[in-house]
Parts: structure tokens; C-alpha cells; sequence
């Protein structure tokens, strides 16, 4: 179908609740979504795509064909798009890795030194399957723990092949491992510690424990205490071993707290289990989401993939931010497992830190994923996309202007390379000529004058930046595109906008048209640096000046002393009241004895 086709077809649809299919021209399902109203949702597709993500421009551009299923409620259009998207893993739907499935523990029972592994799913190979578990993340842990717990081996070598070849490894000396490779004498302690991972597995702690505990205590009566402080570790192990497969098995966890970080990068997906007020696992989904995507829509989606299929389900689930869909969702979850699943946005209190204590996992998983480059080459881009430039703008400057009445009017322009700050190119102006304070006269002065020494070839102003930005509004940066297009240069230019507070608020092109930088927070933060970084600059330097007159009009006083000796005294005394406390000596090591004395004179009369 030709793109107007598609546009008129979706203005067919009715005004009711359903999910939209989106296929490319191989019938592949390439998107899935749910809306209240599809007339109104599936056209939003075929308008004008620059209020368009980038995510979504590339979507609408392979969509073929579309189909829709009409429900009877939202509700039941939820239930649906959760089927459709498990179903088809579709391309441009945030999916995560473990939703194409629910993995085993697998035993090869029939070797003489078994081994635990994973399996998607389970095979009739002779070897013995525990499961389903709910994801392949927590499920790794889960085996991880186990091995650890009673020391079973994790290496690569195979048994009792390897048996007496090499010496053992580091896990054997950081005690992780019992070190079966050491002898065959070690196959009954191995076989008992399968055994008790088998019950482990199956759910028998208690059993375990008490074997445990009973082993142990004969251990300190024959004397090995050795041997009973090793498995007082492996019971204190298998007490908590026993609280995270509870989670990982869908038992039941009393709360679960998702966090979620969004970052210019890569995104991340936490969620917390928490069994009688003790964390007892967590699980982590690292994804690749644009900034330009709904924080809300991103959760919403991830919610849905990770609980719909699951037959045990958390009391409680707090959520980063509240979703559109929370109260089907929430009625979706309850029926599934039978019993009440409440879906919480906690706004205060204990369960607002936990909240907070999932976003900063979340985050920490995310630096930890993405180097400084590759996040400020993300954030560059998204900034670059907002402003409608077709690359990123890797060289920015920016103005202000800094005055106290008619005197000390400076201008000062900072600049930013690769986002981050880079001192040796700012630059300070001084502004000449005007009788009082004009903004809009001093800007215009500073810009001819920084952009007629690019032209000029001055070496300090001879790199042509990407991005202009002005500190003010709208006349400000029409003053900014009117010298530009005098000077036949082309480059963005753009004002810093501050709301009632003196806060980075938007962005305003030339036009007057005005850019919200909110929604994304790490532009919205690097928009402000940069803000508060040029005013700085300006202030400082207006500062300087003021400083210097009113220190210079002091000594201006003084018979004898001129410009060259007024420089000299204040490089060596710093200030005017340095060298009024300073002795008639101490003058006369920096200027000759007549203008020592003159100056001590005026001092101390």
C-alpha cells in the first residue's frame, strides 16, 4: 500500500478500543499497539512525522500493511497487544531478552560427576529437568548460588577425566569449590552435594537444613571444627539461597520494585524481590531505548512482559512513574494469578526509597555499560535531532552580556566541545561605544566582532562552531541571526529561555518557536551547565572590571603615581588595602622611595 493508502485507512477505522498490527511488505509483524480509539491512534502514524521519534520514523517508513482487531474495552485490548507482542516479537516494540520463554535447570544424570546447566527447554535426553523458572537472568543466579553454596564445580574441566591431571584452581583456594579434581576418593562427597542441590531444587530446604545442622554439630563434638565452621557457611548460604529461589520459582515475593533509568545510550530495567521485608534477588534487563521515548510508555511495556504469563505473582509492585494503563494492567495480573496484584507509584515514605534504591541500581548498571564517550556521543545526537541539525553539534558557543549600569558592560563566550567545557577557547569582550546599557546593542557588537575575526583568519577565533546559543529570548537571537546573515554564515543559532524561577526552561529558534528540552533530562541538563557556565563567566568578568576601577580610581589619587606604577603595586599587593597596611620599606622594595613615600603619605596622614 502507498503511504496515502495507509493514511486513509486509518481514517477509516471506527472510534473503538482494539490493537493495530503493523507488517512490512514480507507480512512481517514489525509493531504492535493497543488504543482507547483506533481511528485516532493509527492516524497519528501517517501525519506529519516531525513531531516524530526517530524510532518511529524508521517504523512508519517499512510499514506495508496494517491490520486491526476490534475489542470490547481497553481491557481486553491490553490482554490482546500482551498475546500479539509475546507471540511475534516484533522489531520496533521494546522487548526483553527473556520473554521469548521460561528456562530449566538441567542434571546429566548419566555421567559419573553430573553437572547443572541451562536449557530452554526441557529435551528427552535422559537428563533430569527442574522447572520452569521465571527468566534466564535471575535463573544464572540462582545456579550460580547453588554451585557456591555447596562448592560444586564451575570450571570447565570434565570429570573423571581430568581427575589428578593439573592442580587445583582458584576456586579451590578462595574455597569456592571442594576441588574434585584433587581424586576419585572425592566422588561420595560430590554425590551428596548433588543430592542435596536436587532437593534444593525441589524445594526441600528445610530437609537440607536439617542434615546441614545435624552434620555440623557432629562435626564440633568429634573435635572438626574446621569442618563444622565449612558448613555452618554452606547452612547460612542455603538459608538464603532458599529466600531467592522462592522469587526466581514465582513462589511469591511480598513486593516487587521496578526501577528504571533512561539514559542518552542504553536504558535499564531493575526489579527488586523483597520476601517478609528482606531483598532477597533482583533481576535486570539492559535495553537500547531512545530519550526520545516515554519514560512511561518504556515501563509500561517492560511491566507487561515481565508479569503477563507468570502463575505467581507479588502482593505489591512499585512503579518509577505512573502508567497510563495501571488500572487494566493491574485488573490483568489479579485475574491471571486469582488472587489481588496492586501496581503502586509510592510518592513518599519507605517504599519511595526503595523506589529510589531501584533507579540508582538501574543507573549504576547503565554507567557501568556505556563509556563517557559513547553517553555524551547519545546525548550530542539526541540534542542534534531536537534542533532539526543534520549532525550532531560537537562545537557549541554561547553568549551573555554582563553589566552594572553604563560602566563595566563585558559579554563573554564560552565554549563546549563534545559537550564538555573547554576553558581554552572562552573568551571575554568588552564592550565599546554605547552610552548605557543595551543588551540587544551589545550582543549584536560581540557577534560582528567575534565572526569579523573568523573571517579575518585570527587564529583565537578561527574554529566555526556548530551551535550558537544565546543567553535570552526571542529578540536576542533574532539579533544573533540578523549578523549572521550579514556575515553569510550559516549556523543554528538558538536562546536559552529561563522560567520564573531562573531555570533553563526551552529553547527559542529565531522564529519564536519555542523547544522543550524537559522531556529529555540529560539535554535538559547539559542545556542549563551551559547556561550557568557562560553567565558565570560573564559575572566574573564583570567582577574583575569593576574591581579594578574602583581599586585604580583610589590610587589615581595619589601624586606620583601613574598607570605603570598603580599596575605595580597591585600585581604585588593584590589590593588597595594590602598596600594600605603595608609598611613605607615594604613599598619602596616594589616602587622608587619618592612614590613609597607619596603612597604611605596618602595612606597614613
Amino acid at each position: 500500500m502507498t503511504f496515502d493508502e495507509l493514511k486513509d485507512k486509518a481514517r477509516s477505522l471506527p472510534l473503538k478500543p482494539g490493537v493495530y498490527i503493523m507488517q512490512d511488505a514480507k507480512s512481517t509483524v514489525i509493531y504492535v499497539g493497543k488504543a482507547k480509539a483506533l481511528k485516532n491512534r493509527v492516524s497519528q502514524y501517517f501525519q506529519d512525522s516531525a513531531s516524530h521519534t526517530e524510532k518511529t520514523r524508521a517504523m512508519v517508513s517499512q510499514i506495508d500493511h496494517f491490520d486491526v482487531i476490534i475489542a470490547d474495552s481497553e481491557f481486553e485490548a491490553l490482554v490482546l497487544e500482551c498475546s500479539l507482542i509475546k507471540r511475534h516479537q516484533p522489531r520496533y516494540n521494546i522487548l526483553l531478552k527473556d520473554s521469548k520463554g521460561y528456562p530449566y535447570v538441567r542434571l546429566s544424570v548419566k555421567e559419573e560427576y553430573p553437572k547443572f546447566s541451562l536449557a530452554s527447554k526441557a529435551a528427552q535426553d535422559g537428563a533430569r529437568y527442574f522447572g520452569p523458572f521465571a527468566g534466564r537472568h535471575g535463573t544464572q543466579e540462582i545456579l550460580d548460588a547453588l554451585r557456591a553454596a555447596l562448592r560444586l564445580p564451575s570450571c570447565g574441566k570434565k570429570f573423571p577425566r581430568d581427575v589428578g591431571k593439573e592442580r587445583p584452581c582458584l576456586n579451590f583456594h578462595m574455597g569456592q569449590c571442594d576441588g574434585y579434581c584433587r581424586g576419585d576418593d572425592l566422588l561420595p562427597r560430590h554425590q551428596e552435594a548433588i543430592a542435596q542441590a536436587v532437593s534444593l531444587l525441589e524445594g526441600r530446604f528445610q530437609e537440607v537444613q536439617n542434615e546441614l545442622a545435624a552434620e555440623m554439630e557432629r562435626a564440633a563434638e568429634e573435635l572438626r571444627f574446621e569442618r563444622a565452621a565449612e558448613l555452618r557457611d554452606r547452612l547460612r548460604a542455603i538459608e538464603l539461597l532458599g529466600k531467592r529461589q522462592k522469587v526466581v520459582a514465582g513462589s511469591l515475593a511480598d513486593t516487587d520494585v521496578v526501577g528504571f533509568f533512561q539514559e542518552t545510550g542504553k536504558s535499564c530495567f531493575v526489579i527488586l524481590h523483597y520476601v517478609e521485608g528482606e531483598l532477597a534477588a533482583k533481576d535486570m534487563e539492559l535495553l537500547d531505548c531512545s530519550v526520545e521515548e516515554r519514560r512511561e510508555d518504556i515501563v509500561s511495556s517492560l511491566v507487561k512482559q515481565y508479569y503477563v504469563g507468570r502463575t505467581r505473582l507479588p502482593k505489591q509492585i512499585c512503579l518509577p512513574c505512573e502508567i497510563d494503563d495501571q488500572v487494566p494492567v493491574m485488573r490483568m495480573l489479579s485475574e491471571q494469578v486469582g488472587s489481588r496484584v496492586e501496581l503502586l507509584t509510592p510518592q513518599r515514605g519507605a517504599k519511595m526509597d526503595l523506589v529510589k534504591m531501584a533507579n540508582q541500581n538501574a543507573c549504576e548498571e547503565v554507567l557501568r555499560a556505556t563509556t563517557r564517550e559513547e553517553r555524551q556521543n547519545k546525548l550530542l545526537e539526541a540534542l542534534g535531532r531536537m534542533l532539526g541539525m543534520e549532525h550532531p553539534p560537537r562545537r557549541m558557543e554561547s553568549y551573555d552580556i554582563s553589566n552594572t549600569g553604563a560602566d563595566d558592560m563585558v559579554a563573554s563566550m564560552v565554549v563546549y566541545q563534545d559537550g564538555r567545557p573547554l576553558k581554552r577557547d572562552y573568551r571575554r569582550f568588552k564592550i565599546k561605544g554605547l552610552d548605557g546599557p543595551n543588551d540587544y546593542a551589545s550582543m549584536e557588537q560581540v557577534l560582528t566582532r567575534r565572526f569579523q575575526r573568523y573571517l579575518d583568519g585570527d587564529e583565537k577565533f578561527d574554529q566555526k562552531p556548530d551551535l550558537l546559543l544565546i543567553d535570552g529570548g526571542e529578540q536576542h537571537v533574532k539579533i544573533a541571526a540578523g549578523v549572521l546573515e550579514r556575515m553569510g554564515l550559516q549556523i543554528p543559532v538558538f536562546g536559552m529561555v529561563k522560567d520564573d524561577r531562573h531555570r533553563t526552561r526551552a529553547l527559542v529558534h529565531p522564529d519564536g518557536r519555542e523547544i522543550g528540552i524537559q522531556a529529555i533530562p540529560a539535554v535538559f541538563a547539559l542545556i542549563g551547565q551551559i547556561q550557568e557556565e557562560t553567565h558565570r563567566f560573564a559575572i566574573e568578568f564583570n567582577r574583575q572590571q569593576r574591581t579594578g576601577r574602583i581599586q585604580g580610581s583610589v590610587l589615581d589619587q595619589i601624586p606620583g603615581v601613574g598607570e605603570k606604577r598603580r599596575a605595580q603595586l597591585l600585581k604585588h599587593f593584590k589590593s588597595v588595602k594590602a598596600i594600605k597596611a603595608a609598611s613605607l620599606e615594604q613599598l619602596q622594595e616594589v616602587v622608587p622611595k619618592n612614590t613609597a613615600q607619596a603612597v604611605y603619605s596618602h595612606f597614613h596622614s
